[in-house]
């Protein structure tokens, strides 16, 4: 299948007190089945680009790897929406931590699972990456530049890594999970460390999407949207400065003010 992450739809659209008929172009959604050592693991409702990246990322925010080699084969066999992983080592498929389970591109996973098995990942960070106030807005106005997808149908998320300067790779998803997933597999498949590293996101830090920054390993998550009240106590206690409302000149540090400088 051709990686297209939106395609053109026939609509009627109604402006100006007239019915039109008009061709729109609508964000692609695609479900990707994984099956991880001849069992099936889960399945990820996505975008469908950069597959590979969404797979290795997402099995290392679960826990299931911590690196490239603990992948023995990947198998993408996106025309029918599968992908076989054969790990290095086994995994205990009856752990309740690793049930079947269908995560869908917009809420991520059961509160069950997110509490058991995100809690015991997340990791405190410990950078001392600092970024200067000028650069954050610099970061989020090349985010919006690169956000072409998401300006077409207004139904994506986008996120970057960045070492504070440049970014290292922009990537976009129907799913805000699966676009930092991305990252964080292209990262892994890269070899490149990401503990100093900052996070850019188009979307509202909720605390999944916190819990997911630390288990990438940033230290710091720039986001043009809000934090919630929970986003920001766990920032608190896992190290990481998190920093909302970056639109017009301004930003708001909601946790962590000291690796922001002038």
């Amino acid at each position: 299948m051709k990686e297209e992450i939106a395609g053109q739809q026939s609509i009627i659209k109604y402006h100006h007190n007239k019915f039109h008929s008009y061709h729109d172009v609508i964000a692609t959604e695609f479900p990707l089945t994984l099956y991880v050592n001849r069992q099936e693991f889960a399945t990820i409702v996505c975008s469908p680009t950069n597959l590979e990246e969404l797979v290795l990322g997402f099995l290392a925010s679960e826990g299931v790897i911590r690196r490239h080699a603990d992948i023995q084969t990947i198998q993408l066999d996106d025309s029918k929406g599968f992908c076989h992983i054969t790990l290095t080592k086994e995994i205990n498929h009856d752990n309740s931590h690793y049930s079947k389970r269908m995560i869908s591109s917009c809420c991520g996973k059961s509160r069950e699972f997110y509490f058991v098995s995100d809690a015991a990942a997340a990791k405190v960070s410990m950078t001392d990456k600092t970024v200067r106030a000028g650069d954050i807005i610099r970061m989020m106005e090349q985010l919006q530049d690169k956000s072409t997808n998401f300006k077409q149908t207004g139904g994506l998320h986008n996120a970057a890594i960045s070492d504070g300067n440049d970014f290292y790779i922009h990537r976009s998803d129907i799913g805000r999970h699966n676009a930092l997933d991305k990252l964080y597999g292209y990262c892994i498949k890269e070899h490149i460390s990401i503990r100093d590293k900052v996070l850019i996101f188009s979307g509202r830090i909720s605390s999944e999407i916190l819990i997911k920054a630390s288990k990438i390993g940033v230290g710091i998550i720039l986001s043009k949207s809000a934090p919630t009240d929970l986003a920001i106590k766990l920032a608190h206690d896992l190290n990481i400065t998190a920093v909302g409302f970056i639109r017009n000149e301004s930003f708001n540090i909601y946790s962590h003010p000291d690796r922001i400088i002038k």
